[in-house]
């Protein structure tokens, strides 16, 4: 259920896999995602259920909904009967055990920290998000709020790897041009872009210099949704919190 799980100095930081819920094909099991096709109430019962094995109470976890954008929403609160704002980040200054979650299937999920200042932000980076700076927004807006670079620290959880991600020779130059980090080659020879290394290579030239990757290509991993590798698939969820 969580295939990745790290604390630091009061800073939580989890990803899920898809197993350990209750959905059905093509989005067993656990699926996160409600805008997908599954069943509404698997997906309320997988979020208590993964939820609940962090310890956090469901209600207080913050979702977005996503539109590969780079708009940031500051929150201190869960939505509750409000609309979920359409929004590629979400962070939060000073408001112990609020959980902000953010939804991938190859796209990379962002979670970022400054445990001295309080202050946690979730990005979804795909490759359009990348290339319009949703990250370095999460950033500015954590700044803005007290973080400061050098004290947060960032992991990044699965995403497809540059190996993997082919795309026309067209869109990795466009790329490119604005993120040079993220140029990459498939393991056949082809155009590809490595949006991971492209979101830390932002984060490096922010002065955010506490970065780990997950070591997980989702294209590759069964243990992992991948919309690029199946198309009709669930989400994984990664998860930042404050003691």
């Amino acid at each position: 259920m969580i295939g990745q799980r790290e604390s630091v100095s009061g800073a939580h930081f989890a990803f899920t896999d898809r197993w350990g819920g209750v959905s059905a094909a093509p989005y067993e099991e656990l699926n996160l995602g409600g805008a997908v096709g599954d069943a509404p109430e698997a997906v309320r019962d997988n979020r208590e259920l993964a939820a609940k094995s962090l310890g956090l109470d469901p209600a207080l976890v913050v979702w977005m909904n996503q539109v590969h954008g780079a708009d940031v929403a500051v929150v201190d609160e869960p939505w509750g009967e409000r609309p979920v704002p359409e929004v590629d980040a979400v962070v939060t200054a000073r408001r112990r055990g609020l959980a902000l979650a953010v939804l991938t299937a190859d796209c990379v999920p962002v979670l970022l920290a400054d445990p001295v200042a309080g202050v946690a932000a979730a990005a979804h980076a795909g490759r359009p998000g990348m290339v319009k700076g949703v990250v370095p927004a999460a950033v500015r807006a954590m700044v803005s709020l007290g973080a400061a670079p050098e004290r947060i620290v960032a992991r990044t959880g699965p995403a497809v790897c540059g190996r993997c991600y082919e795309v026309p020779e067209a869109m990795r130059a466009e790329v490119a041009a604005v993120e040079p980090a993220a140029h990459a080659e498939t393991s056949w020879g082809t155009p590809a872009l490595d949006v991971s290394a492209g979101v830390h290579a932002q984060l490096d030239r922010l002065g955010v210099c506490d970065r780990a990757q997950a070591p997980v290509c989702t294209l590759e991993s069964d243990d992992h949704f991948s919309y690029r590798r199946d198309r009709a698939t669930g989400r994984l969820a990664g998860y930042v919190w404050l003691d």
